[in-house]
């Protein structure tokens, strides 16, 4: 049974150094009008010691932050930057371009892994909580008793999303979230993370007439008070999942439930409903299939299906618990036949990845190999029991093949630590992403041959057995574990373990063998040589060499475990000799023991007219002579691993009348089809062209190897040959396809499916004949044409659209010649009726447009000499309107790059794209528009083409890269970045890409750096006093002991407005006189005013006027005793403005006003210490950077040095103080007031306490004697302290580590965002008045945080300078 790791868990558990998640609560309201989504979600989260919790959230705007229903601390880094340089690129070439995209998306993948979403839970009041028994277990794969004490909290968090565009998409009246990787967190805050899993509880609010689908079992539904009435609908599901699997559409729908399990539950649109009915049938026999095959239940409550438009959809299927999904592309009615076999599969695979990937997960990223193929697996088992042995072994054998053509490189490892870490999850995308799942399933396969199908049934079974113990029911799988559960369960010795996995799994390169035989007669035994190579090679791309990893370097000789059989066929019967062995020296001479004997036999020579197949007597001659070269021998044909024991890649050499006997005796389908691909190297040989055209006439023969045969003829039709393989191709169509009295085609009549299939494929067979000149015979073309022509398709009860749609391409594969030119331009008047009656009567899918474009488009560029490119370009332009249906959009699109590409070259192509990509709505079309993009880099690659791709292509490639486009789809950023590495000449992966390393660690360090910061802010801005009088001037009289927080408001808007130039001013009136006894003073209220109100101050100074930017005015006044007490300062009000843009010649303008309190004379400088600011509600200010100069204002007293008012009128002088500071934000978010229909009030807290942190000092206050007499004494005792601590080696420790602490604290700083850090200088004069203005433009390029202070003593002058930095941080 698969349990969790416990060694792992245990110490991170001991380390208590991360966040666990126990259960989550997301509660949404949903407006498709509006495209407006806000709610909030509550986590149970068992706090960590130090007591900072890390989530995930990008593209959403965080209210406000509840621990316990208390008000917390939270800071929020957005992954996604958007970056203005415009030389940012300037250094860009074709030799760096694929560095810098390697650069550009690792940077990208790495940050996202970090947790941006930090959140302080103090655990200084929480009390340990005692785990309940039902509860424990819950929390992500970390296994804890019931006596084990957690300080767990509930974290509330209010949050509305900003832009519906990634992770989570809306259209018309349909919202549905996706699956891609790391995109969760963009729709709701979580632990976005595959190894961090709960329980949830999830409600949804929607339209009346709306319908709700989500993950889990719906409890109920609820009809809110509202006008008009709303429906909630609330779900839960009790397996512990990832956040990734939680799915959401939210639709119209029309729910359509199972006939035969009322568990299962399939939902589509209503114009899909009769094609949801027909397809879906069937779905409950998979459903049983697997529950019987694996001996358990569906591990969750019920199962949902939800089919959307596939222009809505980025995927044919997106995964979640208990609910997949699908496009609406897959569903069919009753008259198609083509799309069953796929749709099947394709849902098929959907289920079983509810077991094995959903509800059980991968321990670790590269054990997620095993889940994928353990997935498919299952699915081949589906396969093999309702769709048939041969179905299921001819699949199996072609991805083989296609796996050990690509198995080349260290992409197509399965598990390797260099690969799971290098890859960020991205090695699931793509060819590669194919080529994985393919070998991943083969290796299984190759295991469960090993050990028996029912041994490995019984592995499959202990692996999704309900747990013994109920408490922990969640599910994890390694590598490590599965191969245990193969030596225990499976009856594996462990020696041939430890070589299996690390050759198979762990490395890449599958074995090439090359082997032949020879009979000795004297001895009756078969020599067979065989030589052993591998298709991954250390030189296969030596550009790389050095950045492959060690198993990749592995010599091709290292072997693989085991030994091959072979299979030898003889007159007597059928021996398995395993005695090929795959490992040790390469070159192989075996001998094997014949047991027939050639007496035994005796030869008789072919009877005349034997052959139904009409063949003359020569053929029958030299079919003789062919059969008595090998009547020597008791052999008729011999096999290497025929049960496919091995993913290799076999070249068998035997005499070609042994291919025919293997051909046609031996009915295993791969066994005829590896045939088949040998006897097309003989295509001037009659017997072999008889031999396959008796396999295609046979209706017995699986009619995916008639078709192998069909294409086979093709090829060995010649003129040498009378093109016997051509008429035979054409006499077996019209022998079931003609009227033979009118010599023309029939009606169509698709009953029989496997004749269908064979009959729909040799027009396409026909059409890849070729002549000596590599043209078309007349008799091919005539032959379409007639086909074309004489369609007909009444009284047929399914559609003919794939029918037409193959015999449209099949004109796209011709070749013409002088001879057959004259047919084009009624092939092309065929094809121009069928796109006008596409056009009035769309067919299913768009098929049959879609094949018309795309043979109109081979045409041309066959035939570019001739037929003028602009008139098909102006042909198929209208076809990609946003109108049309979205596979005939696409289609288009890639014609049109097409005849782009060979018109203009590489580069003009990829500027096409690039503008394509921008009109393109659908997520779907670009991941395709890439898809094919990347494809054109290749073929121009390949063929040596000159024309180079300009700079300028290169850098708007870089910018698409890193664009919010890319963010959005996670597949298309894959495709971008693979096409600028095929560009370079690098194979499309992120594999053995060079990269920086300091980079790397510095980003997977960046988390803890993190914490340690936002920790260290929080204890320091709680000082005992908490006030700004570090800010304030000196002033007379005793100081306050009661301080109130000033209520600090923020405005944050959604729109982007420009850099802002900030002026502020600080008027400070009416200084209290000495002796004044009122010693409480009211503590400055900071509003930030409507921007349309802020010109109308009179007491501002600006230079704003100069530099024409908008423009910030702050204010700080100071006010009387009397007014300060009489005024309210708990609550400030949030002003909202909607001219945010609208202002003169210098700006926008906005005011602030500051009561402060009496002034006072500082005679020792504040000891600040070196501390950091944190970003101010940075959630919605998104960390610009400001920049701030403030001078203190120098205080006129007559006779008076100290500034101590005279008392007669004098301390009563209105002080101004003028502060002026220029600040520029690359990015700064503003609210639509009607997309918000509440108030949403934002506090400034953090930016009172972290002032408070940073300017609390010990400062000597005038008049207070007694306070001099402690600190006096307080110093000479620190002195002595410090002076018996100089010798102890506990006192340098720790000073050590505080110089250590602060080194580092530098050091991050400089490598990537930090919370803002104030510098302050504090210089005071007693001179006259003089105002002290300073400007500082700060660019948009972070710069480094300067940690030092300096504070200038002995002097009676005080100056006051802050600088506030940080860097900016923006929404996508």
């Amino acid at each position: 049974m698969a349990k969790p790791r416990k060694h792992k868990n245990e110490d991170q558990k001991a380390d208590n150094l991360e966040a666990v998640v126990k259960h989550q609560k997301l509660c949404l309201a949903i407006d498709t009008e509006k495209r407006r989504i806000y709610g909030y979600t509550e986590l149970e989260v068992v706090v960590p010691e130090n007591g900072i919790v890390g989530l995930h959230a990008d593209n959403l705007m965080i209210e406000c932050v509840t621990v316990d229903g208390e008000p917390s601390r939270f800071e929020i880094f957005p992954h996604y930057q958007q970056m203005d340089s415009d030389d940012r690129w300037c250094s860009v070439s074709s030799a760096n371009s694929a560095d810098a995209a390697g650069s550009v998306y690792v940077s990208c993948l790495e940050r996202e892994l970090v947790p941006n979403l930090l959140i302080m839970c103090s655990n200084e009041a929480a009390k340990p909580v005692l785990e309940q028994p039902e509860q424990s277990g819950q929390e992500n794969g970390t296994q804890i008793s019931s006596e084990s004490k957690q300080n767990v909290k509930l974290i509330h968090i209010d949050y509305w999303v900003e832009k519906i565009e990634t992770g989570i998409h809306i259209g018309k009246d349909v919202m549905h979230t996706n699956n891609q990787i790391r995109r969760a967190r963009c729709w709701f805050p979580c632990m976005d993370d595959s190894l961090q899993r709960c329980c949830f509880d999830l409600e949804f609010t929607v339209a009346k007439n709306l319908v709700a689908a989500s993950t889990g079992t719906l409890m109920y539904q609820v009809l809110t008070n509202d006008d008009p009435p709303r429906k909630t609908y609330i779900y839960k599901i009790n397996v512990p999942v990832a956040a990734q699997w939680i799915s959401m559409a939210v639709a119209p729908f029309e729910i359509f439930p199972d006939r035969h399990n009322n568990l299962i539950t399939h939902i589509c649109l209503s114009h899909n409903l009769s094609k949801l009915r027909n397809t879906v049938g069937f779905l409950y026999s998979a459903y049983s299939h697997y529950e019987h095959y694996l001996s358990t239940k569906f591990p969750f409550g019920s199962y949902t299906q939800v089919f959307i438009d596939p222009e809505m959809a980025i995927s044919s299927l997106s995964l979640g618990a208990s609910m997949n999904i699908f496009s609406s592309q897959i569903l069919f009615d009753e008259k198609i036949i083509d799309q069953t076999i796929d749709t099947r599969i394709k849902l098929a695979y959907g289920l079983a990845r509810q077991w094995f990937g959903v509800y059980i997960t991968a321990e670790a990223p590269n054990d997620e190999w095993l889940l994928d193929g353990l997935a498919w697996f299952l699915t081949d088992s589906f396969i093999k029991q309702f769709l048939g042995n041969n179905e299921a072994r001819y699949r199996r054998y072609k991805a083989n093949c296609a796996v050990c053509k690509a198995d080349d490189s260290a992409a197509t490892a399965l598990s390797s630590s260099d690969a799971s870490k290098a890859l960020y999850g991205t090695q699931c995308i793509g060819f590669y992403g194919k080529i994985r799942s393919w070998k991943s399933v083969a290796v299984l396969q190759m295991l469960e041959k090993q050990m028996g199908p029912e041994s490995f049934c019984k592995v499959l079974k202990n692996l999704v057995a309900l747990p013994k113990d109920p408490t922990h029911p969640w599910r994890t799988l390694s590598t490590k574990e599965f191969r245990h559960l193969a030596n225990e369960v499976g009856n594996l010795e462990r020696p041939f373990l430890r070589e299996f996995f690390p050759r198979w799994v762990g490395s890449s390169g599958c074995p090439v063998l090359k082997m032949g035989f020879s009979y000795n007669k004297r001895k009756n035994l078969i020599e067979l040589a065989a030589l052993r190579g591998c298709t991954a090679t250390p030189d296969s791309n030596p550009t790389y060499s050095n950045s492959k990893p060690d198993f990749v370097k592995r010599e091709a000789d290292a072997g693989w475990p085991g030994m091959m059989s072979i299979r030898v066929h003889e007159l007597d019967g059928m021996y398995d000799h395993p005695v090929l062995p795959m490992a040790g020296e390469t070159w192989q001479l075996l001998e094997i023991q014949c047991h027939s004997k050639l007496a035994s036999k005796r030869f008789q020579k072919p009877k005349k007219g034997s052959k139904h197949d009409g063949s003359d007597d020569n053929a029958d001659t030299v079919a003789s002579v062919d059969m008595r070269s090998n009547i020597d021998s008791p052999l008729q044909w011999l096999r290497a691993d025929p049960e496919m024991e091995y993913l290799a890649e076999i070249h068998f050499n035997q005499p070609v009348q042994m291919w025919i006997n293997q051909l046609e005796k031996d009915k295993d389908v791969v066994a005829q089809v590896q045939a088949i691909t040998a006897l097309e190297l003989f295509p001037r040989l009659l017997s072999v062209v008889n031999a396959l055209s008796n396999l295609l006439c046979d209706s017995q023969a699986f009619w995916r190897v008639r078709i192998e045969a069909a294409f086979a003829l093709a090829s060995t039709a010649s003129e040498e040959t009378d093109w016997a393989g051509l008429l035979h191709l054409i006499k077996f169509y019209k022998s079931r396809r003609y009227d033979e009295k009118i010599g023309l085609p029939k009606p169509n009549d698709f009953h029989d499916f496997a004749e269908y299939f064979v009959l729909e494929a040799i027009p396409h067979a026909v059409a890849m004949v070729r002549a000596s000149d590599k043209k078309s015979p007349r008799e091919a073309v005539e032959f379409i044409l007639q086909l074309l022509k004489y369609n007909e398709n009444n009284g047929n009860p399914y559609s003919d659209v794939f029918w037409l749609a193959a015999l449209v391409q099949s004109v796209g594969e011709l070749e013409f010649g002088q001879q057959t030119v004259a047919f084009l331009s009624s092939l092309v008047k065929r094809i121009d009726r069928l796109l006008q009656f596409d056009r009035l009567m769309p067919s299913y899918n768009g098929i049959l447009t879609v094949s018309c474009i795309r043979t109109l488009t081979q045409i041309a560029l066959k035939l570019s000499e001739f037929i003028p490119l602009d008139r098909i370009i102006d042909l198929i332009k209208p076809f990609s309107s946003s109108k049309t249906q979205w596979q005939v959009r696409i289609e288009a699109f890639r014609s049109l790059l097409d005849l782009e590409y060979h018109c203009k070259g590489i580069d003009a192509a990829l500027k096409l794209f690039i503008k394509y990509m921008e009109e393109e709505p659908s997520l779907r079309g670009q991941v395709k528009l890439g898809v094919h993009a990347m494809r054109l880099c290749q073929i121009s690659g390949d063929s040596d083409d000159d024309h180079g791709v300009m700079r300028g292509t290169l850098v708007a490639l870089l910018r698409l890269l890193e664009s919010p486009a890319a963010f959005n789809n996670v597949t298309l950023r894959h495709y971008l970045f693979c096409i600028l590495q095929v560009l370079a000449g690098r194979p499309p992966t992120l594999c053995g890409v060079p990269r920086d390393e300091t980079l790397i660690k510095g980003h997977t360090e960046i988390y803890n750096e993190l914490k340690n910061f936002f920790a260290a802010i929080v204890n320091q801005s709680k000082p005992p006093e908490s006030s700004l009088d570090g800010l304030m001037l000196p002033h007379d009289g005793p100081e306050t002991e009661t301080n109130t927080e000033p209520n600090i408001v923020s405005v944050t808007d959604n729109e982007r407005i420009p850099p802002q130039e900030l002026t502020l001013t600080l008027t400070e009136p009416d200084v209290p006189k000495e002796g004044n006894d009122n010693n409480e003073q009211k503590p400055p209220d900071l509003v930030i005013l409507d921007s349309s109100e802020a010109h109308k101050e009179p007491d501002t100074v600006s230079n704003s006027q100069e530099r024409k930017k908008p423009v910030l005015k702050i204010k700080m006044k100071q006010s009387s005793a009397a007014s300060s007490r009489a005024e309210d300062v708990d609550n400030a009000i949030l002003d909202r403005s909607q001219g945010a843009h609208i202002g003169g010649d210098h700006g926008t303008s906005s005011s602030m006003s500051m009561d402060a309190p009496p002034k006072r004379n500082f005679i020792e400088p504040a000891n600040v210490g070196n501390q950091n600011l944190e970003d101010v509600n940075s959630c919605h200010d998104l960390g610009s950077r400001v920049t701030a100069s403030i001078g203190s204002a120098k205080l006129p007293h007559d006779g008076h040095d100290d500034g101590v008012g005279d008392g007669d009128g004098d301390g009563d002088a209105a002080l101004l103080k003028e502060l002026q500071c220029t600040a520029e934000s690359s990015k700064v978010q503003s609210n639509d007031v009607e997309s918000v229909i509440h108030n949403k009030y934002i506090s400034l807290r953090s930016l009172n306490e972290g002032v408070e942190g940073l300017l609390a000092g010990p400062t000597n206050k005038p008049g207070s004697g007694t306070k001099e007499k402690k600190e006096k004494k307080k110093k000479d005792k620190e002195k002595k302290r410090k002076k018996k601590d100089k010798d102890d080696p506990e006192y340098l420790e720790r000073k050590r580590l505080k110089k250590e602490k602060k080194r580092k604290e530098k050091e991050l700083a400089k490598m990537m965002v930090t919370p803002p850090s104030i510098h302050v200088k504090h210089e005071g004069k007693t001179e006259a008045v003089k105002d002290e203005v300073a400007v500082a433009q700060v660019p948009n390029v972070a710069t480094s945080v300067d940690d030092v202070v300096k504070l200038s003593e002995g002097t009676s002058t005080h100056k006051i300078k802050i600088k506030i930095k940080n860097r900016t941080l923006t929404q996508p």
